[in-house]
């Protein structure tokens, strides 16, 4: 199969690049097809979810998203901690965004896997983790960092619970949904 890039144009340069490639492919069936698209870069993250094995809990922030509130007019969502890599290590940069935005000194995160959420225009590639926390490793008030305009508040939940917004739709973010379904398959609650 052969790919050839066409045409690239930047649209749009701010939090990240907004880019029109126009490109040519040849498809499954053999018949050639210029196409374009609109793909959005803006930098690859990490995302963890903390769990208290003796007290089953999950840890999690409630957070302002204004693409889902402009969606739907949810003023929140419940989401697993993440953030932008920025050029650093996903595991050394997990653990700096859980200080800043629940408030938790997290150590030693597991990485489980690498997936792009929304592959059809995102070039984002999510690093996934989990990690052991108790009460005593809150070492800070969280929030996020008001001079990138977050507003973060972390929250515990038992998994159950935490599974039950899912299903009851309070829960819509994509990579939560897949730490919490990793966490249930996992066992990772059983100690």
């Amino acid at each position: 199969m052969g790919i050839t890039i066409l045409k690239r144009e930047i649209l749009s340069h701010e939090k990240g690049v907004l880019e029109k490639v126009t490109f040519r492919r040849q498809r499954f069936d053999g018949k050639v097809q210029e196409v374009t698209r609109e793909v959005y870069d803006s930098g690859d993250a990490a995302t963890i979810l903390p769990y208290d094995p003796e007290r089953g809990r999950v840890l999690l922030v409630r957070q302002f998203r204004l693409p889902v509130y402009l969606a739907t007019g949810r003023e929140t969502t419940i989401e697993a901690c993440a953030g932008k890599l920025d050029g650093m290590d996903a595991a050394k940069r997990i653990l700096e965004e859980a200080q800043e935005e629940m408030g938790f000194t997290i150590k030693e995160p597991k990485f489980l896997f690498t997936a792009f959420m929304s592959p059809g225009s995102y070039k984002e590639k999510i690093s996934f983790f989990v990690a052991r926390y108790n009460a005593a490793d809150r070492t800070g008030a969280g929030g996020g960092l008001f001079d990138e305009g977050e507003d973060t508040e972390a929250i515990e939940l038992t998994l159950d619970e935490a599974l039950a917004m899912i299903e009851k739709g309070e829960i819509i973010d994509a990579k939560t949904i897949v730490l919490l379904q990793y966490a249930k398959l996992s066992g990772l609650l059983q100690g």
